[in-house]
């Protein structure tokens, strides 16, 4: 921790818990509605169910809308102001969506719910980066996305006995419970982490200087550029995985199972490199994580692993997906680590911005490799090999111009 730091009197293991709540809004947010979709559509949109999925864009659209403004709120008026008031936003986006009559109410509560989600989402990086640095900071960062990784995998379960035990208007009952105990808990425990003197006020000039000063540091923009591959290569395959094991290894019905598999290997991963990053560094996991992928995909596509005849076909994509959930689970938080360590006098603004082009970006190289589904595995292993190779090439670059820099007697 830094020396300056505000005291709390919360332990690390409750730290991390709260943290990795406020982030894992997002999935369940996202991965709980999917069950619910058919439902939804029945009785809210029956003649056009071609716009139900506009459910879940919707709340991305307004999650990207407030990743950009929360993180410059947070650092003018504090952290756990703009959770409360994140919170406030979504639980509302919650319950107007639980009251919908009708599909366009319903996106428009998505929307709404989307920008409330985005305030604990970014300021808990912030937060992160008001109380740590260097490869602490990562070991932080490796728990909690520990717990971001995993819970994709089982939101779609959630929903789903939400729903057996409810009916698709329980699963937004479920929202506002998950928020609500997140922001009472950060209000009593969690002390404010960013003093009213060191506060930047909120003005276009500062909030343009700071993204100045983000973009023009190499390390920051590779730092945010790997991230997005391979967070582009993470969405493909959440994309595609599903159509994948209903059209082409004929397991629809144990995809929740395999899947939920999948995560628990990814989580163990965090918790790996927690164990690692500081002996080992952060920028020489990820380049060994990203190398030992494009082998991996690499033998898949080449020697043509997946294609085999049943059940070694199968074995073998899902040897791959567990390796690629293990390699996200091993880099996510030492990318954002590694982004946001030059900038903790601008956390806020940096973890909004940070989070905004990564995920947009990544969102625009997944949405064409999704379209571009054969009934085959070779347009996803090909689109992560691809991204993988150049996310391998720019850490090595990034690698050099940290050994530049640090070699530079005028830095």
């Amino acid at each position: 921790m830094t020396d300056d730091r505000p005291d709390i009197n919360m332990s690390r293991p409750e730290f991390v818990a709260l943290i990795a709540m406020m982030f894992a809004i997002i999935a369940f947010s996202t991965d709980a509605m999917l069950p619910a979709l058919p439902e939804i559509g029945a009785e809210l949109s029956p003649l056009d169910l071609t716009k139900v999925p506009l459910i879940v864009t919707a709340f991305i659209l307004g999650m990207g809308m407030g990743t950009f403004v929360t993180g410059p709120l947070s650092d003018a008026f504090g952290r756990k102001n703009i959770i409360y008031l994140g919170s406030a936003i979504y639980i509302s986006g919650a319950v107007v969506a639980w009251l919908s009559q009708s599909l366009e109410v319903m996106l428009i509560a998505r929307v709404v719910q989307g920008v409330g989600a985005a305030g604990p989402r970014v300021v808990a990086l912030a937060v992160i980066r008001d109380l740590y640095s260097g490869r602490q900071m990562a070991k932080i960062m490796s728990f909690v996305m520990m717990i971001f990784v995993v819970v994709p995998a089982f939101a779609p379960a959630m929903g789903a006995v939400i729903i057996a035990l409810s009916d698709w208007r329980g699963v937004f009952l479920s929202f506002i419970v998950f928020s609500a105990t997140c922001v009472v808990w950060a209000m009593l425990r969690l002390p404010e982490t960013l003093p009213k003197p060191k506060r930047r006020p909120l003005q276009v000039g500062l909030l343009w200087n700071a993204v100045k000063e983000i973009f023009s540091n190499p390390m920051v923009c590779l730092s945010i550029t790997v991230q997005t591959l391979v967070m582009g290569f993470l969405f493909s395959t959440l994309m595609l995985v599903q159509p994948i094991y209903d059209q082409v290894y004929d397991r629809a019905e144990s995809f929740p199972f395999w899947f939920g598999v999948a995560a628990l290997i990814s989580g163990t991963s965090s918790l790996l490199n927690a164990l690692l990053v500081v002996r080992l560094g952060m920028q020489r996991i990820v380049i060994l994580a990203l190398g030992l992928q494009i082998v991996l995909s690499g033998l898949m596509l080449g020697l043509g692993l997946g294609d085999l005849p049943e059940p070694y076909g199968f074995v073998f994509f899902l040897m791959w997906q567990a390796s690629l959930f293990f390699q996200v689970g091993l880099v996510m938080g030492n990318l954002n680590a590694l982004a946001m360590e030059p900038l903790g006098h601008i956390a806020g603004i940096a973890a909004s911005v940070i989070g905004a082009v990564s995920t947009v970006m990544a969102a625009m190289f997944a949405s064409p490799i999704g379209l571009m589904f054969n009934g085959t595995i070779t347009p996803l292993i090909g689109a992560v090999l691809t991204l993988a190779t150049l996310a391998f090439a720019l850490m090595l670059l990034l690698a050099r111009v940290n050994r530049q820099t640090a070699a530079d007697p005028a830095e």
